[in-house]
């Protein structure tokens, strides 16, 4: 799509995109609103049928000033995924009784899963003679070690402001936006990425890998996926639902006879910085994305083409081969109700509130794929001990600044960057919201049972 865009040659009449591009794609001219070409130029080529108001994520792919960009294609989520059979036995749950002071069961901040990951990791440390881990993730220097840090880490540690989507006025990539306008990153404008909560946020994460297999530090995104499949992984922070045919597969030993799981997924526990109101993780929106750049008649045939990818009988088969749903109405429908038991709560998930507080990146990133590398380049110097979450997030912070100074002064939108003047970090701090000042009390760890948990999302 960049490509295309650099040279005004038509490589693809159509791109399916993440809608975190949104922010970019909004602020600059080469993508066509789906919401003026319906209304125009695609008008005598647009399905009666299409039904937008049965799309669950329109509201990922919709710019603040209200104009359609993209229409979903697939969904998916990151949640807490747990194995439920273990957390189940008697001997387990009094020993972490014991060793804890509360239940054993879904973990609701931070400290009970740190609490969680250590008793299996380092108490239990073998589950019917094979050696277990209470955590698993990947941490290899690569590009997904920069999608697995933006995409809503910050947020579950409680780095941004309350609101939905993506928090405001300071998002979950620490940027602060006013009036549509971001203002900056660092905490000496106003923004949050290099505070002291994206601090603890860096911090646990690579604490955290000490509770995880040996080889989490060399593995990237896709590597990754199956891991808790093999049956090894006692929870997940961060579950990939994408992933979901890995776990379903008959005779896996993480599925039952009955074809049922032994594992379920439910919201993801949160740091002490989080604050009721705040996005609560992160969800994939793949969406068809159609550019200026494309002669009008390719772009028609390929807007028929999408709908036909997104209708609804299409969509609800889509949906029960690969579980990334895209409507309303395949989600109510009886054939994903008679899927739901074998989907450890998933369904559960897409048909409750839970869908609208797990959001993709959002409006406020004006250069998505210019910012993202950003991401994997400083944290990785985290992960590999060359450097401390504070050094990096400042230095990233500073890199990140002089990009949107960039874009300031290459662009003249309404919506471009317009950089807040550097003061003492600390007169921010000292402000109501984000970014916060550094919390030392301690926390104690809070856990419920899944039928508990999952009223969460109600």
């Amino acid at each position: 799509m960049s490509i295309q865009n650099r040279t005004k040659q038509n490589l693809y009449d159509a791109y399916i995109s993440d809608s975190d591009l949104i922010g970019t794609h909004f602020r600059q001219s080469y993508v066509v609103p789906i919401s003026d070409f319906i209304a125009g130029a695609g008008k005598k080529v647009t399905l009666p049928t299409l039904d937008l108001d049965d799309f669950i994520g329109l509201k990922f792919t919709t710019s603040p000033d209200g104009k359609l960009y993209q229409l979903p294609d697939q969904q998916f989520v990151n949640l807490y995924w747990y194995r439920q059979d273990w957390f189940q036995r008697p001997e387990l749950k009094q020993l972490f009784k014991n060793l804890y002071g509360y239940e054993l069961g879904v973990p609701q901040n931070w400290q009970a899963y740190e609490d969680i990951a250590e008793f299996f990791s380092e108490k239990v440390q073998v589950i019917d003679g094979e050696r277990i881990y209470g955590h698993m993730d990947y941490a290899k220097t690569h590009p997904s070690l920069g999608w697995r840090l933006s995409d809503a880490w910050l947020s579950m540690a409680g780095v941004g402001d309350t609101g939905l989507p993506n928090g405001s006025p300071v998002d979950e990539w620490g940027i602060r936006v006013e009036d549509c306008r971001p203002v900056g990153v660092s905490t000496a404008r106003g923004g949050a990425l290099n505070s002291p909560a994206a601090v603890y946020a860096v911090e646990k994460y690579v604490d955290w890998l000490k509770y995880a297999p040996k080889s989490a530090k060399d593995l990237y995104f896709s590597q990754s996926l199956a891991w808790a499949a093999k049956g090894v992984i006692a929870q997940q922070i961060f579950w990939y639902s994408a992933d979901i045919e890995n776990f379903t597969k008959p005779g896996s030993v993480i599925v039952n006879h009955d074809g049922t799981p032994k594992w379920r997924v439910a919201p993801s526990p949160v740091g002490k910085y989080w604050q009721q109101g705040m996005k609560s993780g992160y969800q994939d929106t793949g969406a068809w994305t159609f550019l200026a750049s494309t002669p009008l008649e390719r772009r028609q045939a390929a807007w028929l083409y999408a709908q036909f990818v997104v209708s609804k009988t299409v969509s609800l088969k889509k949906l029960l081969k690969s579980y990334t749903p895209v409507r309303l109405s395949d989600l109510r429908s009886a054939e994903v109700t008679a899927k739901a038991p074998y989907l450890g709560g998933l369904i559960e998930f897409y048909r409750s509130k839970g869908r609208d507080i797990w959001t993709p990146t959002g409006n406020n990133v004006p250069d998505y794929p210019g910012m993202s590398v950003y991401w994997w380049r400083y944290l990785s110097m985290v992960v590999e001990g060359k450097n401390s979450a504070q050094q990096a997030l400042d230095e990233m912070a500073e890199e990140v600044d002089a990009h949107l100074a960039k874009i300031e002064v290459s662009s003249t939108g309404s919506c471009s960057p317009k950089l807040n003047p550097r003061i003492d970090k600390e007169l921010w701090l000292q402000k109501t919201g984000a970014p916060k000042p550094l919390m030392n009390l301690p926390v104690r760890g809070r856990t419920l049972s899944y039928e508990e948990a999952i009223r969460v999302w109600q």
